[in-house]
Formats: C-alpha cells, structure tokens, sequence
C-alpha cells in the first residue's frame, strides 16, 4: 500500500536572531528545510531587519518582536509577504500558544520565562537553551513539563553532553555529573589583573562566539554558576553531586560518573550545532557537517581544579542550591543588574560577585515561589537590592 509524505513537523524558534537561533535555523536548513519543519513562530528583539529575512526564507507564519517599538517597522518589512507580526509581551505569549511540535527556548533572561513555561504547558517538547527558565523557576518549570506532557531537551553544550550520555536504566548509579568550563579569557589571570578587567577583555572568549552579555559571563564563570543550578533541576541531582573541571580545549562537553568507578563523556568540536542537531533530532543522531575531532593533531586534553577565590560565583551556585526557595531567582537577578553596571562601566569585574552574594544574604529569608508571579517579584527585589547597593557604595 502507498503512503504519502509525512507532514512537517512545526517549529517555533525564541530568540531567532540571536546566535543559538541563528544556528538552530543553520541545522533545520541542512536537515531538509521546508520540507521537513514548518515554522510556526520566529521571535526575535531589536534586530528587525534581521527577523524579517529569517521569517521570510524560512516561510514562518508569525513574526514577533519583543520590543513593541519595533512592531512598526517588522511589520513594514514583511508588508506584502502574508506573514503575521506581534510585539512585546503579549506577542510572545500569542507566540507560546502557536501550535508547535518543538519550540527553542533561546530568548536571552527573564523576558524568555512566561512564554517558555506557557509553551511547556501545552505540551510542546522545549530545546532548553534559556537558562533562567530552571535558574530562577526550576521547580514550577519542570512542574509544566510533566503537566504537559512534552520532553525537555536540554541545549546548552554541557547539559546536552550529559544528556546524550546519561544512561537512563542507570539513573541509580549516578555518582556524580561533570561540567566541564573553558576557563574564558582569565583561566591563568591573577587577582590583581581581573581588578583591572575591561568590557573588551572580558567580551573575547577563546573558544566560542556569543553575545556580549554571555561572553562576560562566561569570563566571570557566572554562567557555570548558573548550569550548576539548571544541572540540580534537569537531572534530579543533589548539590554535592556537581562538579566543575576547567577544560581550557573545550573538546569534553561534560561527562557522567557512576558509582562502578565508570565516566561516561561526550566529546565533539566547540560547535552549537551538535547539540542543537541532537535536540532537533533526539532520539535519532542526524548527519550534520561538524568539524571531526582528529585525535592525532589535538594530541592533548587538559584539566584543572576552578579557582573559587577568583571565580566565586561558583561558590554562589551552591549557596543558592543549598539555600533554595528563591534564591536561583535572586542570584540571576542581582546578577544581572551588576553585569548591566560592569558594562556601562559602574562597577568593577570582581564586585559583580560581591554584589551578587550581599543580595543573597539580604534576600535568603523569601519564601519560596509557588507561582510565577512569586518568581518575578524575587528578581524584582533583587534587582533592586543590587541597584540599591551599588548607589550606597558610590555614595560612600
């Protein structure tokens, strides 16, 4: 008996524009495009021009921009072209309810929250590549996904690499997970030299090309702080079962312990597409045109212990994970607030983190969120705690 072609399997990409979006629109393209994937929804922020050439070669049905001043010219670049277009909140809410087998999660902060656990309510599966999603509301969001019924497909590089090798029918041997961290531009910087780190130094990670606020991140080590948390929620860990390796190659994207001595890791080149191919496709590998890791030429792999006095946010990691409730929450969002003021140049690199821990501390005694507007209303007072603390500090 004949069969015809199975329809396409529809896809809504948050944050279309940024690198992980661009990538994510890199891999559908190669593994067949319209023939294959259907774009429901592209959302992207201030870059219009940009969102409007994805939209239209990809052939997606709604467009939105986050910001609502840019609704006027998204929708004067797709004039004409039977696209729809949205803005702001409420456009990436109409976004989330856009029927989507498998949505991309990749809307950078807190912005990326309610449209993410709206989408995970309705049952789509979420390529999780929006870390505050389990940072800040770990509990609620998992909480959704088994309400709804979808799978949680882990993006970043490290949680993906776990994924990929966290044998299921072992889960009861799991040791230990391994996260393993370039180390970003200061891996050998002394004290005295982060003192006088520069937005531009911070910015030039060796490894990986990201966005601005990322880049520093990952150069304070705040962003492992932050999948040391997302790891505790994804897999069901204990805070004493996550450690971080500095791996300045970036070969090793993490790896499994478990308690027969055996360590399980994933190795691939420093190439999102891997994982986001593996999301996309999961529980099929596809074939994808990654750079081959050839073993004779790299020769080498290296690791070494993180430096908690010079990258303390790990310590805040998990101080937050022990603490729980909220925390999560008031870390990312204090966080945030010193990442904005180092790179408006207000504060200095290393006082991010000391901004950040006084916050906690102030904050430790908030109950814990049982909805999402709890959620907001922590980042909202950490936001400004952390605003509040910095003024007293200039002030003094």
């Amino acid at each position: 008996m004949m069969t015809g072609k199975s329809a396409p399997r529809r896809l809504s990409i948050f944050g279309s524009t940024g690198s992980i979006g661009q990538n994510t629109l890199n891999v559908v393209d190669h593994l067949g495009g319209r023939e294959k994937f259907e774009i429901s929804v592209l959302t992207g922020n201030g870059n219009v021009e940009l969102l409007a050439r994805q939209a239209k070669s990809s052939g997606a049905r709604l467009a939105v921009t986050a910001n609502d001043r840019h609704y006027e010219s998204l929708k004067s670049e797709l004039s004409g072209s039977g696209i729809a277009v949205a803005s702001g909140k409420s456009g990436l809410m109409e976004a989330a309810d856009r029927e989507a087998d498998w949505v991309m999660a990749a809307i950078v902060g807190t912005a990326g929250l309610a449209p993410t656990l709206a989408a995970a309510r309705r049952g789509a599966d979420i390529a999780l590549a929006n870390k505050e999603c389990l940072v800040s509301a770990g509990d609620l969001f998992i909480k959704a996904i088994h309400q709804g019924g979808g799978r949680l497909l882990p993006v970043d590089s490290e949680h993906n690499a776990i994924f990929q090798v966290l044998e299921e029918n072992q889960r009861h041997a799991i040791e230990r997970v391994v996260l393993t961290a370039s180390g970003g531009p200061f891996r050998t910087a002394s004290l005295k030299e982060m003192a006088d780190v520069t937005v531009e130094t911070a910015r030039a990670h060796p490894n990986w090309s990201m966005g601005l606020k990322i880049s520093i991140d990952s150069a304070s080590m705040f962003n492992k702080a932050l999948e040391m948390i997302e790891a505790r929620h994804l897999f069901g860990l204990t805070p004493e079962q996550i450690e971080v390796i500095i791996h300045p190659q970036s070969i090793i994207h993490s790896m499994v312990g478990y308690t027969d001595g055996s360590v399980l890791a994933q190795l691939g080149a420093p190439d999102m597409r891997t994982a986001i191919g593996y999301a996309l496709s999961f529980p099929r590998r596809p074939n994808l045109p990654i750079e081959r890791l050839d073993f004779a030429r790299l020769a080498r792999l290296d690791f070494e212990a993180p430096d908690e006095l010079r990258f303390p946010a790990l310590r805040l990691a998990r101080l937050a994970m022990t603490r729980g409730g909220v925390q999560g929450a008031v870390l990312n969002g204090a966080k945030e607030v010193a990442l904005e003021a180092f790179i408006e140049g207000r504060l200095p690199f290393l006082a991010m983190a000391e901004i950040t821990e006084r916050v906690m501390d102030d904050l430790a005694g908030l109950p814990p969120a049982t909805t999402m507007d709890d959620v907001f209303a922590a980042d909202r007072q950490a936001r400004q705690r952390a605003a509040d603390l910095m003024k007293l500090a200039i002030a003094g």
